[in-house]
């Protein structure tokens, strides 16, 4: 066994190395080294059905450091979800080999990754998902979810908040493997770092193995062990060699260097040519699988159908035995959201619309099962926690019956382990804390959109009005940024964001109903701290949010002006408005733009109707004037704040910064006058 495995593995090694030399760019030396490891795990543990990538109950595999693709796609070639045509297209126009893996489930890829720490973060929430399911459907569905982390990886922050979760909620079912080769791009790794990283997951309470990791047989004990771990998370440290099986022209060694990470061989000074042959291969002909690797391929195959055939008979039996259990298990897996009543919803007068979104929670945990919400230790503040007022209890270790994840203070790691679960698809996931600090989480939204998977990201205290706590507290250019990515359109050629800002309760109940429904992408819901004034029309006319804008008075004729804004501040142009029309006999329509993006999306006619082009326009933004710019156009005025906030009570800093109906008039007067 060890002679067939050391060869596969040789033959990863070259198909690797090729890769990266014909694209002229890439990475060969991390993927070189951990070729023995991802060969032992897809040939002896790693369960799939060949013929159904897709299967709910597969095992999973996570790759955290995306440079190492070439790795990636050479086993996933010996599977026989990649070619050698696509290998040999690796990082080209239109290929199927990206130089970082992009999500490909039917061809074996389980998530994008790239920003180092992101892939393992996104196993553990696989890991979570996959003990939620069970604790409701029971064991025989139960599989792995593996990680593979670099040295940068174990480096990222990340790293600190995926540890500490995992071992806390004792996570059996992952299995992360640590590529500890102790190079990385620009340097050697103990120039940098010298902590024990065994000992710090030790105390984060993971089971720790090491090994030498270009040694079958010790990897294979070391995976033997961690399947059997039934209290903790396990991390295999492999100690393996940057570049394996690198040589120069006259036979010099060169694995072990930083200069075979981040370029082709030729260019860090090796000869392809005499790797190849010190590998065994022919370096005329090196997008190749070995004849015996195939033939040991081919019986792997024949195994994995042979589980998966057994596995799918046995839920056959559970499905036929338990019929609702099953009807339920379809639904969840079907991704279809359940029909909720949205208008039924009661809510108090004038409330926060974070408030209004704790009264929407407190349904959804009622009448949707399968859904998780999390919140980076804010769930009393931003409101989450109308999911555990709704009957949802914390996901602890040993009982993972409830449905509230409990992040800490952790937003970028809460962030990617949601994306995680809603990844290993059959749950809705949300996840919470305050505007301002989505700055931290941004990287995992970035993400979420170029997965294109539907996780809710819940952002209150939305404006400068979080007052007292000060300029840290009070998010100003967040809303911009946002809605840039409402401009920006995903693979599918979409919206790559769904950024939802509701004017008052009704249109919350509105946004979350849009949320639930937006299957294909991740959602914003942008919600206020303070009170707002509920618009004059209620749920009915709230529905015309799912347009992105609509027109909130719509008595008015022969309009003189059209009044924008999204949020808090719509009821704010309505005060506006009744004061333009009270003094001056000025005729106003006032706009709520819950989303710019999908209002855009909309019909030209539409568009025309709400908007009108030959009408004058004047915008409030509590953001950067720039969020109101497209909306507005060049002849508009736009009242934003163009600096950051200061520590005061929230009605202050209104009178301070002008947003009031007081001075919407007086601007809108100013502005018609000349």
């Amino acid at each position: 066994m060890d002679k067939i495995l050391n060869r596969a593995a040789d033959n990863i090694r070259i198909l690797s190395a090729s890769m990266v030399e014909k694209a002229k760019s890439g990475h060969p030396g991390g993927a070189m080294g951990g070729a023995d490891f991802v060969n032992v795990l897809y040939s002896q543990f790693l369960n799939f059905d060949p013929d159904d990538m897709s299967w709910a109950n597969r095992d999973r595999f996570f790759l955290d450091p995306g440079h190492m693709s070439p790795m990636l796609y050479s086993i996933l070639s010996l599977v026989g979800t990649y070619s050698m045509e696509d290998l040999q297209n690796f990082r080209q126009w239109g290929s199927v080999t990206p130089g970082h893996p992009e999500v490909d489930v039917k061809r074996g890829v389980e998530n994008t990754s790239g920003p180092l720490g992101q892939g393992h973060a996104m196993a553990v929430g696989a890991a979570i998902a996959e003990r939620f399911l069970v604790a409701r459907f029971g064991e025989w569905m139960a599989h792995k979810t593996y990680a593979f982390i670099s040295d940068g990886g174990i480096q990222e922050e990340i790293s600190q908040g995926a540890g500490r979760i995992a071992g806390t909620l004792g996570l059996s079912n992952l299995i992360m493997f640590y590529d500890a080769n102790e190079v990385q791009l620009s340097t050697r790794v103990n120039e940098v770092t010298r902590e024990d990283t065994a000992m710090k997951y030790k105390a984060w309470g993971w089971n720790v193995i090491t090994v030498n990791g270009n040694d079958a047989k010790e990897i294979t004990e070391a995976l033997k062990a961690a399947n059997e771990e039934k209290e903790r998370p396990t991390l295999i440290i492999g100690k393996t060699l940057m570049g394996k099986g690198a040589v120069g022209a006259d036979g010099e060694d060169f694995s072990d260097k930083v200069s075979t990470h981040g370029q082709p061989l030729s260019a860090a000074g090796a000869s392809i040519e005499k790797t190849i042959e010190n590998l065994g291969g022919d370096p005329q002909h090196p997008f190749v699988i070995f004849p015996e690797v195939k033939e040991f391929y081919n019986k792997v195959l024949e195994q994995k159908r042979a589980y998966a055939k057994a596995k799918k008979a046995e839920q056959a039996a559970w499905e036929k035995a338990n019929p609702e259990l099953a009807a339920k298990w379809h639904r969840f897996l079907s991704g279809k959201a359940p029909e909720i009543d949205y208008k039924s919803i009661v809510h108090k007068p004038g409330i926060a619309t974070r408030a209004a979104s704790a009264d929407v929670l407190v349904e959804l945990a009622k009448q949707v099962e399968n859904m998780i919400v999390s919140s980076a230790d804010l769930s009393n503040s931003d409101k989450t926690d109308g999911f555990i007022k709704g009957g949802a209890r914390n996901l602890i270790k040993g009982d993972f019956s409830g449905a509230f994840f409990q992040a800490g203070v952790a937003e970028l790691t809460m962030a990617v382990i949601c994306n995680g679960i809603a990844l290993h698809g059959g749950i809705f996931v949300a996840c919470g804390t305050f505007f301002v600090f989505s700055d931290y989480m941004k990287p995992a939204v970035r993400l979420a959109a170029l997965m294109e998977i539907p996780v809710k990201f819940i952002w209150s205290h939305d404006a400068f009005r979080v007052g007292e706590d000060g300029p840290t507290h009070q998010p100003i250019e967040h809303e911009a940024q946002l809605r840039l990515m409402e401009k920006l359109h995903n693979h599918s050629g979409k919206m790559s964001l769904l950024a939802l800002r509701p004017a008052d309760a009704a249109e919350t109940s509105v946004a979350w109903k849009m949320a639930m429904e937006n299957t294909s992408t991740p959602t914003a819901l942008i919600l206020s701290r303070q009170n707002i004034k509920d618009l004059p029309g209620g749920f009915d006319e709230a529905l015309q949010a799912e347009k992105g804008a609509y027109v909130v008075t719509k008595n008015a004729k022969n309009v003189d002006i059209v009044l924008i804004a999204s949020g808090s501040e719509v009821s704010t142009l309505l005060e506006g408005a009744q004061l333009l029309k009270e003094r001056k006999g000025i005729s106003s329509q006032v706009v709520s733009v819950i989303s710019e993006g999908l209002f855009r999306e909309q019909s030209s006619t539409y568009q025309e109707e709400v908007i009108p082009a030959n009408k004058p326009k004047y915008g409030l933004t509590a953001g950067l004037p720039v969020t109101l710019e497209g909306l507005v156009g060049i002849n508009g005025r736009i009242h934003g704040v163009n600096h950051f906030g200061y520590s005061a009570p929230a009605k202050v800093l209104d009178e301070k910064f002008g947003f009031t109906g007081e001075n919407v008039y007086n601007e809108v007067c100013e502005m018609l006058k000349r």
